[in-house]
C-alpha cells in the first residue's frame, strides 16, 4: 500500500519539470491522471510510441487527451476536478484562468482541493508574463555567474537547478505540505512555485553566500573554497585521460590524500577560513599543478581504489554508461525495471527516497497520450454515449 493511495491528481504540464511533482506522488500510490491536448488525425511512428514508453517523470501515471479550449472540455475537466486532492499545472500565470480552470474558480467546486502552480516567476511581480528557461532564471537568481572557471564564461549545470532541484522538488514539497495543512484546517489551498525563486533559495544555502549578508562579502565565479581552484577541492585528470574527483574540504581528510599521494608536505594546503571567498594564491595554486603531474602517474580506477582505502573523499567522473553499471547505484535500486503491455521490460531511474515502511513503487512505465482516456470519463460516470459524442466533437481522442 502506497503512502499517497486514494490521492487523486491531475496533471496539466508541457514540460517536464512540471511533470516531475506527479511522479513523486504517483511513486507513493497516487492516481495521477495527465491530461493531454487533443492533435486530431497524427499518428505515433513505433519509434515515437516506444520513446514515450521510457519517459521517466510520467512513470505511474494514466493518460487522457482533453481539449480545454472547448466549453465541454472545461465542463470534464470541472468534473474531475471536483473529485481531485490535488491540480498541478505548469502554464504561464492567466492561462488556467482562461481556460476557466483557475484556482479560486476550482475551490468553489472543491474547498479541499490543492492547487499547485509552477511557474517561471510566480503569479505575481513585474516579470510575471516573461518567457524563460532554466538558464534564464540561474542568471536572475545570480546563480550561473558563480559557476566555472573565472577568466572564462559561467559554464551552464544542465537544467538540474532551476527545472528539477529547484520547481520540481519544491513544487512536490509544497504540495505535501498543503496535503498536510489539509488534515489539520479541512481546507486545500493555492501552492504558488516559482523557477526563480526556488533558484534564489538553493543559492542561499551555499557556504559562498554565508556570510553575504552578515559581512558584505559577495561571492566570485572560481573563487571561495568549492571554486575549483583549491587543491583539496578540484578536478584532475589521471594518466588514462579520465577525470577524478577530490573533494577534501576537513583538514584530516585532505592529510590522508597527502600521505596517500606521497606528499604530507602538501598537509599545509588544508582548508582555511579566509577561504571562503578569496581564489587560490600562487603558491595554492603551484600545489595544485604538483598534484596535477602526481595524478596522472596512474589510471583513474587504480587511483579511485587507492584514495577509497586511504579514506579519502574522491570521485570517478563518469559518463552515463559507466553510472548506470555502478554497483553502488545498482545495490541501491537506482537502476529498475517496469513493465509496458507493448515493449516489456522498460528500464529507467529507480526511487531516490527510500521509505521503510511504505516504499514507493515503479509499478507501471509511462503511458502513451490519451492511452486512459475512455477510462477516466468512464470514472467520472460517463455513459458510452457520452463518451462517444466526446469523441465525435473532437472534445477528447
Amino acid at each position: 500500500m502506497g503512502i499517497f493511495d486514494g490521492i487523486k491528481v491531475i496533471e496539466l504540464a508541457r514540460v517536464p519539470p512540471a511533470e516531475m511533482p506527479g511522479m513523486f506522488l504517483a511513486d507513493y500510490g497516487a492516481d495521477v491522471v495527465k491530461i493531454e491536448t487533443p492533435e486530431p488525425g497524427r499518428t505515433r511512428d513505433a519509434q515515437e510510441e516506444r520513446r514515450a514508453a521510457f519517459a521517466f517523470v510520467n512513470r505511474n501515471k494514466r493518460s487522457m487527451t482533453l481539449n480545454m479550449k472547448a466549453p465541454a472540455g472545461q465542463a470534464v475537466f470541472k468534473k474531475l476536478a471536483a473529485e481531485a486532492d490535488v491540480v498541478i499545472e505548469g502554464f504561464r500565470p492567466g492561462v488556467m484562468k482562461r481556460l476557466g480552470a483557475g484556482y479560486d474558480a476550482l475551490k468553489t467546486l472543491n474547498p479541499r482541493l490543492v492547487y499547485c502552480s509552477l511557474s517561471g516567476f510566480g503569479q505575481d511581480g513585474p516579470y510575471r508574463d516573461f518567457p524563460a528557461h532554466d538558464m534564464n532564471y540561474l542568471s536572475l537568481a545570480g546563480v550561473l555567474n558563480l559557476i566555472g572557471e573565472p577568466d572564462r564564461k559561467p559554464v551552464i549545470p544542465l537544467n538540474l537547478v532551476a527545472d528539477y532541484a529547484g520547481a520540481s522538488l519544491h513544487g512536490a514539497l509544497g504540495i505535501v505540505l498543503a496535503l498536510y495543512a489539509r488534515e489539520r484546517t479541512g481546507r486545500g489551498q493555492h501552492v504558488d512555485v516559482s523557477y526563480l525563486d526556488t533558484s534564489v533559495s538553493l543559492l542561499a544555502a551555499t557556504p559562498n553566500m554565508r556570510f553575504f549578508f552578515s559581512d558584505g562579502w559577495a561571492p566570485r565565479r572560481g573563487e571561495g573554497f568549492l571554486g575549483g581552484s583549491y587543491p583539496y577541492y578540484a578536478i584532475y585528470e589521471t594518466r588514462d585521460g579520465k577525470l577524478l574527483t577530490i573533494g577534501c574540504t576537513e583538514p584530516w581528510l585532505w592529510a590522508n590524500f597527502c600521505r596517500a599521494i606521497g606528499r604530507p608536505d602538501f598537509e599545509r594546503f588544508a582548508r582555511q577560513p579566509d577561504q571562503l571567498v578569496r581564489a587560490a594564491n600562487r603558491e595554492e595554486q603551484a600545489a595544485r599543478e604538483e598534484i596535477e603531474k602526481i595524478i596522472r602517474t596512474r589510471d583513474r580506477d587504480d587511483w579511485y581504489e587507492r584514495l577509497v582505502k586511504a579514506d579519502v573523499c574522491v570521485g570517478k567522473v563518469y559518463d552515463v554508461e559507466e553510472m548506470v553499471r555502478d554497483p553502488q547505484i545498482n545495490h541501491r535500486q537506482m537502476i529498475v525495471e517496469a513493465e509496458h503491455p507493448t515493449h516489456g521490460r522498460v528500464r529507467q531511474v529507480g526511487i531516490a527516497i527510500k521509505l521503510s515502511e511504505t516504499p514507493g513503487s515503479v509499478r507501471s512505465a509511462a503511458p502513451l497520450p490519451g492511452e486512459h482516456t475512455d477510462l477516466v470519463l468512464k470514472d467520472l460516470g460517463l455513459s458510452a454515449a457520452d463518451i462517444a459524442r466526446l469523441h465525435e466533437k473532437k472534445v477528447v481522442e
